[in-house]
């Protein structure tokens, strides 16, 4: 077992970089005047096994600020392409982060990556730089849903500089220090298959299995079971976003992690008010990325992923593993649901009664976070029989009238006691979620000098079923009804 270390005792590799050379860019990070440091994320620093009393904001500020390299680190910018809206795009790559290497831990690496650290040969005019507003988003994320249970990339520190640079406004230069264990998009397998680079496309998936699922290369056709793998994984997260209300906003290929991790966190929200066509991305005109296509849009980007495989797989094998994608999701997403609804026992009718309560989230356009802790709490048995307190559910009682009926009727299938019912149902609907509102507020006072409110966030996230004592005004959706659209850059 590794024992923990400091922060001046860490030493990165980077296997990456024994790959082919053109698959990267080889660079350094651009420096970043007066950096300092914001937000130090120690539950990603005990991930890692860094001694968090260690994380010297001075240190890390050089880090993030791109003035110093850990030991050992070999910072490169990875070439990719990828379908953006459904078109190929081939100029695609780390256009404003740097792998910057990887961190041994317990027998595993992890990835550090530089977001927002410069310009490389794939910044496409860009400037190569990330916002405050966008970085900060992207740390909270992170953590939002990960301790959701849904899987997500991380951060372990958000850094700030006094460098202006222009968006739709002039906002301050920022960065964060990504962490997955990997950071290979279907996007690498793709720009390898349209550019007919066959044998690095057997190179590349070979180091994915060797790096990432090792259990796969006994199988007949190692390749397949990988992306059996992927296929499940990616539907499992998905699930995942479904059930919470999580919309990601730009599903691009080239955004999309072959371990079914939630990647590249750009135009994000969690719905305020259940809308199942819900789109928060302006770019995103036509709906593609609506909440509801998001199920058939990752299994869409894994056919993309199968096409790119297809030189090492029978394109019927693909064919016929992407179809077991929808046995995947709806496992998954009932699995998610039943927890959220207290249902510990499968039984005939359960997807009926799920849809039903997801049409009434629609239909009403509810507050849903609210209504599920308020279904939480409301557990309750009557005289030996599950029951339902009603004055939780006052607030909503017009609304669930025809619903309840049948879910009361259900509840007698269940074996547990209301007690245990209501605590398992509270440790799965969180009292706070990262809100688009709540995400705005935290911004402005960052861009105000005031860092206080998102660590107390910070923590917040990390714990969102427990009940936080003067933050209760943010547990409720905004007032209006209406989306806010957010860009890219957000």
């Amino acid at each position: 077992m590794k024992t923990w270390q400091n922060l001046d005792e860490l030493t990165l590799t980077n296997h990456y970089a024994d790959l082919p050379a053109s698959w990267y860019h080889a660079i350094e990070p651009t420096p970043l005047p007066n950096p300092r440091i914001i937000s130090v994320n120690s539950m990603v620093a005990e991930q890692l096994k860094i001694n968090p009393c260690s994380l010297d904001p001075q240190a890390l500020a050089d880090w993030l600020g791109g003035h110093t390299l850990p030991p050992g680190a070999k910072p490169l910018a990875m070439k990719y392409s990828g379908h953006q809206f459904g078109v190929y795009n081939p100029q695609l790559g780390d256009g404003r982060g740097l792998l910057l290497g990887e961190l041994p831990v317990d027998g595993d690496y992890w990835d550090l990556h530089l977001k927002g650290a410069g310009q490389t040969r794939y910044s496409r005019m860009g400037d190569g730089r990330a916002v405050l507003r966008s970085s900060l988003r992207e740390y909270l994320i992170g953590e939002a849903l990960t301790h959701l249970g849904i899987p997500s990339t991380r951060a372990l520190a958000v850094c700030v500089s006094s460098q202006k640079i222009q968006r739709e406004r002039v906002e301050l230069a920022a960065t964060i220090l990504r962490v997955s264990r990997c950071h290979i998009r279907f996007g690498h397998f793709e720009h390898l298959y349209y550019t007919r680079q066959f044998d690095g496309l057997k190179q590349l998936a070979d180091y994915c299995l060797a790096r990432y699922y090792p259990d796969c290369q006994s199988a007949e056709n190692p390749y397949l079971a990988m992306f059996l793998q992927i296929s499940q994984r990616s539907a499992e997260m998905v699930a995942g976003w479904q059930a919470y209300g999580f919309l990601h906003g730009v599903m691009n290929t080239d955004n999309m992690s072959i371990l079914g991790e939630t990647f590249d966190h750009g135009p994000f929200a969690f719905i305020d008010r259940w809308q199942e066509n819900a789109v928060y991305n302006h770019t995103d005109q036509e709906g593609r990325y609506a909440f509801d296509q998001q199920p058939g849009i990752i299994q869409w980007n894994l056919s993309a992923l199968g096409q790119a495989l297809t030189p090492l797989v029978p394109i019927d094998d693909l064919k016929d593993a992407l179809e077991q994608f929808t046995g995947y999701y709806e496992t998954a997403y009932r699995q998610r649901m039943s927890a959220r609804l207290g249902l510990a026992t499968p039984q005939p009718g359960d997807d009926e009664l799920i849809q039903r309560w997801r049409n009434l989230l629609a239909q009403h356009q509810a507050d849903y976070n609210p209504l599920y802790r308020a279904l939480s709490e409301a557990q309750q048995d009557d005289e030996g029989q599950p029951g339902l307190n009603h004055l939780d559910l006052a607030p909503w009682q017009i609304m669930l009238n025809d619903w309840l009926p049948q879910y009361r009727q259900r509840l007698q299938q269940e074996s547990r006691h209301a007690a245990d019912r209501r605590s398992a149902m509270l440790a799965v609907n969180p009292a706070y979620t990262l809100r688009t509102h709540v995400a705005q507020h935290l911004i402005d006072r960052a861009e105000e000098g005031d860092y206080q409110p998102l660590n107390d966030w910070l923590a917040i996230l990390q714990n969102p079923f427990d009940e936080h004592p003067g933050f209760e005004q943010w547990r409720r959706a905004p007032d209006t009804k209406g989306l806010v659209m957010l860009s890219c850059s957000s």
